[in-house]
């Protein structure tokens, strides 16, 4: 009888909380839907620029699922260093030369082996045929570890640096130390500025540490400056930073701070840029922090990029922790009008 009122009780309980009931239904059909584009999205097709190669080449690569730009050597060029295509072909004088994009290793193993099929049939003519790869970044066989390290850095730091803050900011305001705060005459930008600034100076170490720890203990590719990897990871914290304080206004508990993980964090991951989603989820990619976080640290850390390559990225990263601390300071209003 009593486990029959105590089981009653946790329904009803959770009856009248429906976010939580939300969250159990609704978070996991979002990460299986986006798991199913992502392993469908392995066997998209990929973008090959050809610089001059025989008709019957071109058509071989387009029946092993290549989308084929026909540019010349300076457009296939800058097809690589944009990301338009993930590699060049050029046969000339019996030799195949090969350029790859190494930024997408996920797109470079799909290409290669498109090239391989599409050359087969033309070994059987021309035996002569050899093939020469260069790598206009990245390098051959790369490991996992350093396929996603962009990505892994960036999320490392997003996630416990979100959840670190919120739950901190959360236990400010039901501890009555924020209430205590907003009966002075401080203003509320001064109260979401000091809270981002004493936050801030432990991401700054939390990002030093963790950015340096993988680069030079577990050799992480590293072809450009480590000022700029930590400039934008810094400034990434300060996304994850003020997002946190941001979703605690929402929640009353550490338990519902926790909820918005799932939801506002590790969807993030899929939407990096590093998985071929179709549209219209392609389109979600550019309203999500991490997507130009990892960006900017794949120009930087896999292309060798400099601080000119990197600003479009930084400034709008920056563009969201800014529109956040203003959503904050309008958020303070609900608990006093200063």
């Amino acid at each position: 009888m009593r486990v029959k009122a105590l089981t009653l009780r946790i329904l009803t309980q959770l009856r009248h909380d429906k976010r939580t009931l939300a969250l159990m239904v609704m978070a996991p059909l979002l990460m299986l839907t986006l798991l199913y584009f992502v392993f469908n999205a392995m066997g998209s097709s990929v973008t090959i620029a050809v610089v001059n190669a025989p008709e019957s080449y071109i058509s071989n690569l387009e029946s092993n699922n290549v989308f084929v730009l026909r540019y010349d050597a300076a457009e296939a060029r800058r097809a690589l260093e944009t990301g338009e295509a993930v590699a060049s072909v050029d046969i000339t004088s019996g030799k195949a030369y090969i350029e790859i994009d190494g930024s997408k290793p996920l797109d470079v193993n799909k290409a290669l082996m498109a090239i391989e099929l599409a050359q087969k049939p033309m070994g059987q003519v021309r035996n002569d045929l050899r093939s020469e790869v260069f790598y206009l970044y990245g390098y051959e066989d790369v490991p996992t570890f350093d396929i996603y390290g962009a990505l892994l850095i960036g999320f490392i730091i997003f996630f416990f640096v979100f959840l670190v803050a919120g739950i901190s900011f959360l236990q400010e305001r039901n501890g009555g130390t924020l209430e205590k705060l907003l009966s002075t005459p401080i203003k509320r930008w001064e109260i979401v500025l000091g809270y981002v600034l004493g936050f801030g100076v432990v991401t700054v170490l939390q990002a030093f540490v963790i950015s340096w720890f993988c680069i030079y203990v577990l050799n992480m590719v590293m072809a450009g400056s480590f000022p700029l990897v930590l400039l934008i990871v810094l400034i990434n914290s300060m996304v994850a930073l003020t997002l946190g304080i941001l979703a605690s206004t929402a929640a009353n508990n550490e338990f519902q701070m926790i909820q918005f993980i799932p939801v506002v964090v590790i969807p993030q991951v899929f939407f990096c840029g590093l998985f071929n989603l179709p549209h219209p989820w392609n389109l979600v990619e550019k309203l999500v922090p991490l997507y130009y976080v990892t960006d900017a640290l794949t120009l930087v850390m896999i292309k060798g990029q400099g601080l000119k390559a990197i600003i479009p990225d930084v400034a709008v990263i920056s563009g969201f922790a800014l529109v956040f601390v203003l959503v904050n300071i309008r958020l303070l209003k609900r608990y006093r009008s200063i």
